[in-house]
């Protein structure tokens, strides 16, 4: 079936790859992947207008509708950071100094915060009253308090733009490589106001920032950018658009933007499936991605795991609900009289300390280790208010790489293995490959442990230390796994000075180099 278009010059169609498309059929059939099709449904035939755009995911046959007006925003935002990137090379560092420090300034401000407060506890009740989630979504004082630090960070951090990397002599002449900027990043965050400290980083290298956050925390975003950010750009003289937000809260906003070419780098955060649709849309357009999707960290207790220090672990790996919060916790068969109670008593602790109860998982054929009083029914604190539910239930053995999205009550998936090998065999299987912790007292366990564990974080205590921030000094824009394969030519934290590319510069000194043949 031919796609729906408008009619040429004298009254000809253009050829198919010339055609536009107008409007959508229902039960049209939809070519992806070369040998599959999607077909259109009523609800999209019946929503697509002339001016929209089809984005089909060659992956998986989604079809993506993006109204005319949403595309507008996005790609305008883009064009903002492109045209700012082409002047980002008569920017000094200081000027770029300035900006952070007058950014963080204006952030710390209680006068200039005020309205940016005001609207983030609008955006926080209005995510209440629809059932969502808040625990990122608030901007609390120590939210704050690290937009600053971050901000701050990067204005003392030594500039690395033109910095050569590699300078090779030749007679009569060299070549340099040279760290200059990327271009343009792109970033789709979930609702976490304190996004704009970590997406800001990359113009430290050289670069300029799009991006949309989650609908959720859009008025704080607006608000950040009117009283703080946009100020803050104008006293440094950065040009307009280094820093550009696309003011949507369509989902389609993101495709619109992962979908424009003049994309340098595409990152995503958020969850598991929508990050992958995001990343796709990026891929198939000819831009690299770092996808930030599917987290949830595992703690395994080996044979001589010390039982104080694994309960520490596990409390302090459960403080609150990201990425790199304990999800699924291993413990050798040898050590498990012992160490579940400790498990649980870490849990039942976390649990305490935020006042609510935990929620347990726990593979079908261990649940003789849970003691009776945790299968009863109890109050679990989800995003929609207490629910009462079993505190623990039973799950597959095939499904403890599930990620459990928990709102205040932590919730955790307890596994019983042989040993740590099996652990580890299951962590490469079935996890997103994110980050792993192993509780022994042997060197050479954790030596084997490292070498076989498919991971980009790997420790020996709590999960929580997986943040640039908090790790290595760097504010991060972006965590990545291998759930989609090991990553080429840089570490699992994105930071600002991390999004570079490297130019080559040669310089003669002798005017009679050449290449004729001797």
């Amino acid at each position: 079936m031919s796609l729906p278009s408008e009619r040429g010059p004298q009254n000809r169609y253009y050829p198919l790859a010339m055609q536009s498309l107008t409007r959508l059929e229902a039960g049209m059939a939809i070519p992806f992947g070369g040998d599959k099709v999607a077909v259109v449904s009523d609800e999209l035939a019946a929503s697509f207008h002339k001016g929209d755009r089809l984005v089909v995911v060659q992956d998986t046959g989604a079809l993506l509708h993006i109204p005319r007006d949403v595309w507008d925003i996005a790609t305008g935002a883009v064009a903002r950071a492109a045209d700012a990137f082409s002047r980002m090379g008569s920017v000094t560092d200081e000027q770029i100094n300035t900006f952070y420090n007058e950014f963080a300034a204006r952030l710390e401000d209680d006068v200039t915060f005020a309205p940016i407060a005001q609207a983030n506890t609008a955006d926080v009740a209005s995510a209440r009253e629809r059932g969502r989630t808040t625990t990122r979504l608030v901007l609390s004082d120590s939210m704050r308090a690290g937009m600053v630090e971050g901000l701050r960070l990067w204005a003392g951090m030594d500039a690395t733009r033109n910095q050569v990397i590699e300078s090779i002599s030749h007679d009569g002449w060299r070549v340099d490589q040279v760290r200059s900027g990327l271009g343009v990043i792109g970033f789709v965050f979930e609702g976490r106001p304190n996004v704009f400290a970590d997406a800001t980083g990359v113009l430290r290298a050289g670069n300029t920032v799009v991006f949309r956050i989650g609908s959720d925390a859009l008025g704080t975003a607006e608000a950040i950018v009117q009283h703080a950010l946009d100020p803050a750009i104008a006293a440094s003289g950065l040009p307009d658009g280094a820093v550009a937000l696309v003011a949507s809260a369509s989902r389609a906003a993101g495709w619109a933007m992962f979908s424009d070419p003049r994309l340098s780098l595409a990152v995503a955060r958020g969850s598991g499936a929508a990050v992958s649709q995001l990343g796709a849309v990026a891929r198939q357009n000819g831009t690299p991605v770092s996808l930030h999707g599917t987290g949830g960290a595992w703690i395994v207790a080996a044979n001589d795991a010390d039982a104080d220090a694994f309960e520490s672990a596990v409390y302090n790996s459960l403080d609150r609900k990201v990425c790199n919060t304990l999800n699924t916790c291993a413990i050798v068969a040898g050590r498990a009289d012992e160490l579940v109670p400790r498990f649980l008593a870490g849990l039942d602790r976390a649990a305490a300390a935020r006042g609510v109860n935990a929620k347990l998982h726990v593979a079908k054929g261990d649940e003789s280790f849970v003691p009776a009083e945790w299968w009863d029914p109890v109050p679990i604190a989800r995003a929609e208010g207490n629910v009462v539910e079993p505190k623990t239930e039973l799950i597959s053995g095939d499904d403890l790489g599930v990620e459990w999205e928990w709102e205040d009550s932590p919730e955790v998936t307890l596994v019983i293995v042989p040993d740590a090998a099996a652990a580890v065999a299951a962590f490469n299987e079935q996890s997103p490959k994110f980050a792993a912790s192993l509780i022994s007292d042997s060197a050479q366990a954790h030596e084997d442990f490292f070498n076989a564990i498919d991971s980009p974080f790997v420790g020996n205590g709590m999960t929580r230390w997986v943040d640039g921030q908090f790790a290595l000094n760097r504010p991060e824009l972006g965590l990545s796994n291998w759930q989609f394969g090991r990553l080429f030519g840089r570490g699992g934290v994105l930071s600002g000075d991390s999004a570079y590319t490297v130019r080559t510069r040669a310089t003669q000194d002798d005017p009679e180099v050449g290449r004729w043949p001797q």
